[in-house]
Order: C-alpha cells, then sequence, then structure tokens
C-alpha cells in the first residue's frame, strides 16, 4: 500500500526555499490548508477564550513540562517499573534503527504479517510502514485522515490533520480509484460511511496493533493515548498484540497531570473542549484487550537535544499543532515543503536537531520569526528564541562563507564613520548603472548581480539618495539653523 509513496526524509529532501517555491505554484493545496487553519483556529479562539485561567494552564503544563524533562531518567525508570509490574514489557531503542528492528520482530512473533496502526508521529518519523513492508508486513492506518494519506500514496502534512491539504473532493477520487468504489458521493457521510466499512474488517481480523503515544505516566506505568474517531479504542482493545512506540520525551511523572495535559492538548489541536476518546492503557488484563503489551521507548537523538540547554525547551512539545496553524509560512507552502514530517514551526526546531544539525539546515530560517506559535504553544515553548538559536549553530558549522565575509566587512563598515561614509559614496557610483528612473524624479534599482540578487528577485531596491540626512543636518547647522 505504499507504492509510489514519495517519503519525506531531511536527509534527502531539498533546502525549504527550493521546495517551499514549488509548493506556492500549487494554489488548490494553499487554499486547502488556508481554509483549514481559519476553520481550526476559529474553534480554538472560541473554546479557549471560555477559560479565564487559560495562561495559568499553560504555564501549569510548561512546569509539568519542564519538570519531567529535567527528571528525564527518573522518570523512564520509574515507567518502565510500573509498566513492567503491570504486565507490560518495556524495549529501549537507541535510533530509528533499532526500533524497526525491535518492532518487526515483534510482529513476526504474534505470528501475524498485518498490523492495524493508531496514528502515530512518531512511526513516520523513523518511516516504520516502509520497513514493516520490506519484512512482508503489510500495515494498515486506521486514522481516517492517515487513511487518505495512505490510500493516495502521499505524506501527512499537519500534526494533528495530516490530510489537511486535501479537499473533500480530492479524498472522494482517492477512495473511488482504492476501495473501488465508482459510485461514491462526495458528502462527508459518503466518505464516512466508505472509510468505516473499509476499516471495520481489518479491526475484527488482524491480530496485531501499533500505536503511539499521547503521553507516558511514569506513576502508573500506563500510555495515554487521545483520538476523535475510535480507531484508537478498537485498536487498544481487539488485537491480541499491542506494540506502543514512544519517544522518550512522551513521559508525565504522575496521573493528575494529565487533568492539565487534558484541558491544553484538545483546545489547541482541534478546538474541542475534551477529545472524545481518551484512553489510557496500563499493562495486560485478564478479561479485557491484549494478551500481550510491548512498550518501545525510542530515543532517537532526543538525548542530544535535552543536552543542549537552549534548544531542550524544544522536548516540551505535546504535538497540537497550534503552531503550524498559526504560522504565516506553513499557511502559505504547507506541510511538504519542510521535508519531515514534523512540519511548521515545531517541525523548523525539532527536525534539524533529531539530526543533529547535519541536515534540514535551511529550516531554522523557514520563519519571519514573527512570534504567533509561542503566543499559541499550550506549553510555552519559546519558538523564535530556539530558531534564533539554531541559526547560531548553522552558521557556526558552515564556518567562513560569502555571507559571513560580507557581514563582517558591514560591520566594519557600522564601527568607522569615515568608512561609513566613503562606502556611501562607493554604493551611489556602484549603483548608478543599475538605477531605472520613474519619471518622477525617483530610481529603482531591479536587478543585483550574484549574491545580491535574492533581495531584488521579489523586490525592487529604491536608489541612495543623493544627499544624505547628515550631509543634510551639516548643512542646516552651518547656516545657524
Amino acid at each position: 500500500m505504499s507504492a509510489g509513496l514519495n517519503v519525506l526524509d531531511p536527509k534527502t529532501s531539498p533546502a525549504f526555499p527550493i521546495a517551499a517555491r514549488e509548493m506556492l505554484e500549487d494554489t488548490q493545496l494553499r487554499k486547502n490548508v488556508r481554509h483549514a487553519t481559519e476553520v481550526i483556529q476559529a474553534k480554538r479562539a472560541r473554546v479557549v477564550g471560555e477559560m479565564p485561567d487559560w495562561q495559568q494552564l499553560r504555564e501549569s503544563g510548561r512546569q509539568i513540562r519542564e519538570h519531567a524533562m529535567a527528571n528525564l531518567d527518573y522518570y523512564l525508570e520509574e515507567f518502565e517499573h510500573n509498566c513492567t509490574r503491570a504486565g507490560g514489557k518495556v524495549h529501549w531503542a537507541r535510533d530509528g534503527e533499532e526500533t524497526k528492528r525491535i518492532v518487526t520482530a515483534l510482529v513476526k512473533a504474534s505470528g501475524s504479517d498485518e498490523v492495524i496502526k493508531i496514528k502515530s508521529m512518531t512511526t513516520e518519523e523513523i518511516h516504520l510502514n516502509l520497513a514493516l513492508e520490506a519484512a512482508g508486513v503489510r500495515a494498515y492506518e486506521t486514522d481516517l485522515a492517515e487513511l487518505i494519506i495512505q490510500l493516495g500514496h502521499d505524506q501527512p502534512s499537519h500534526i494533528v490533520v495530516p490530510a489537511l491539504h486535501k479537499n473533500r473532493q480530492q479524498i472522494r477520487e482517492i477512495f473511488q480509484r482504492e476501495m473501488n468504489l465508482p459510485e461514491l458521493g462526495d458528502k462527508p457521510q459518503d466518505l464516512a460511511d466508505a472509510a468505516r466499512r473499509f476499516l471495520r474488517e481489518k479491526f475484527l481480523r488482524v491480530k496485531t496493533a501499533v500505536s503511539g503515544a499521547n503521553f507516558l505516566i511514569a506513576e502508573t506505568g500506563g500510555v495515554c493515548i487521545v483520538e476523535s474517531e475510535g480507531n484508537g479504542r478498537m485498536c487498544l482493545t481487539l488485537p491480541e498484540t499491542l506494540i506502543t512506540i514512544a519517544g522518550i520525551d512522551k513521559v508525565l511523572p504522575r496521573f493528575e497531570d494529565l487533568e492539565v495535559m487534558l484541558q491544553l492538548l484538545p483546545r489547541s489541536a482541534t478546538g474541542e473542549r475534551m477529545n472524545p476518546y481518551n484512553s489510557v492503557w496500563t499493562g495486560v488484563h485478564a478479561d479485557d484487550g491484549p494478551r500481550s503489551f510491548h512498550v518501545v521507548l525510542m530515543d532517537n537523538a532526543r538525548t542530544e537535544v535535552l543536552a543542549d540547554k537552549e534548544g531542550r525547551q524544544t522536548l516540551h512539545c505535546i504535538r497540537c499543532g497550534a503552531c503550524q496553524n498559526a504560522c504565516p509560512v506553513y499557511r502559505q507552502t504547507g506541510g511538504h515543503a519542510y521535508g519531515s514530517v514534523y512540519a511548521g514551526p515545531i517541525g523548523a526546531i525539532l527536525t534539524p536537531q533529531l539530526q543533529q544539525m547535519h541536515h534540514a539546515q535551511s529550516l531554522p530560517y523557514a520563519s519571519s520569526l514573527c512570534g504567533a506559535c509561542y503566543e499559541v504553544c499550550p506549553v510555552k515553548i519559546n519558538i523564535p528564541e530556539v530558531l534564533i538559536h539554531l541559526r547560531n549553530k548553522v552558521v557556526e558549522q558552515k564556518g567562513l562563507s560569502a555571507e559571513a565575509v560580507a557581514m563582517k566587512a558591514m560591520a566594519a563598515i557600522f564601527r568607522s564613520e569615515w568608512r561609513f561614509r566613503a562606502a556611501q559614496r562607493l554604493g551611489r557610483v556602484a549603483e548608478a548603472p543599475l538605477v531605472r528612473k520613474d519619471g518622477q524624479g525617483g530610481g529603482w534599482i531591479g536587478w543585483l548581480p550574484g549574491l545580491l540578487g535574492g533581495w531584488t528577485q521579489v523586490r525592487d531596491l529604491q536608489e541612495m539618495p543623493k544627499e544624505t540626512f547628515r550631509d543634510w543636518w551639516e548643512k542646516r547647522g552651518s547656516h545657524g539653523n
């Protein structure tokens, strides 16, 4: 079910400016993204406006996540102890490759060559479906949006609404083709009914499930999953084997911390007061759910992110997607331009760090630093602050470049008055062949050579004035006024 799939991989994806330019030409995609994000933002504003203590909740969420990350080793060991005591089995994975080997072995050991999946960004991060397919295991996505993506041989473009870039007609065409339903109607109910019939057979037949986790509760050893369609509940209760893959950053210290998180997450993610389905699974139970329960705790460079004093707040993220909906850059380009399953502002700081700054170095620049992401983040991650921190890292890694030399030259010019004045005089002489007059006494430059051409690709540059403010002021002073 993955034939023709173009995998989003930061190691091979084009730089953001290149990918974004292509996305900007897709007017239908931009219309779909703009409409969906506007709807979600309007819903969020309504339900957040009902909460007089919203800012206090945000601060509580920030403190809970900060405390958990500051004591991550302790709470992960506590989770392992309590999960094992409840009948679960905990596996530790250093990276994505080890995670895929563990999960594939567990699926094979269950005697199944099929799995049903609950939507999981972690499995998308490591391309688990491709690894399962290579091992002869077919994976079925059960979240409606993820199913649309899978059947359409596409990639998710949003953390919460993966098929946000598709409209109803496009979804209908996918279902008609992939489900062999040529007479399928285009009403939302028609599409939902088709998906329900397609998935119900999988729920009742497939005996192994793979899930992600919204939260891991150290105090109880439980896994919390929130969703809106009921597919998660089916995957948690019907299969005989359940395998949960969670990044080590998903841990919460106490069960009562959910009281804060389950108010922040749905309001920020989908504009709902509460998720319709909130499931907490703790171990194995004699008369309910799977007979075998596994949790794979995956690092995959999160430890390195944690070691970065300024970048570690990235790990506070609860994957609500609110920053994506508010970001003017994401709203114009959609998610695929980021070259990673993590798109938008959170992807711009998370993806490069998960790649240990070896790839996706253009993403920290995919922002206007307007701060809208920080304003809506339910756990108060200062994304603009981290973006600037990562930009500095990129500059340090690249070393001396033409841009760096130019900036050093500018710094030297601005530190000296006589050098600054000399540069102004030289600039007037150098620009003369490039200036075109506008017929009203003004002049504009529409083209600059070399590296400077990036500026004039999207804007004109006004010619330098014949007389500077300093010159005018000195003349004024010489006349006694």
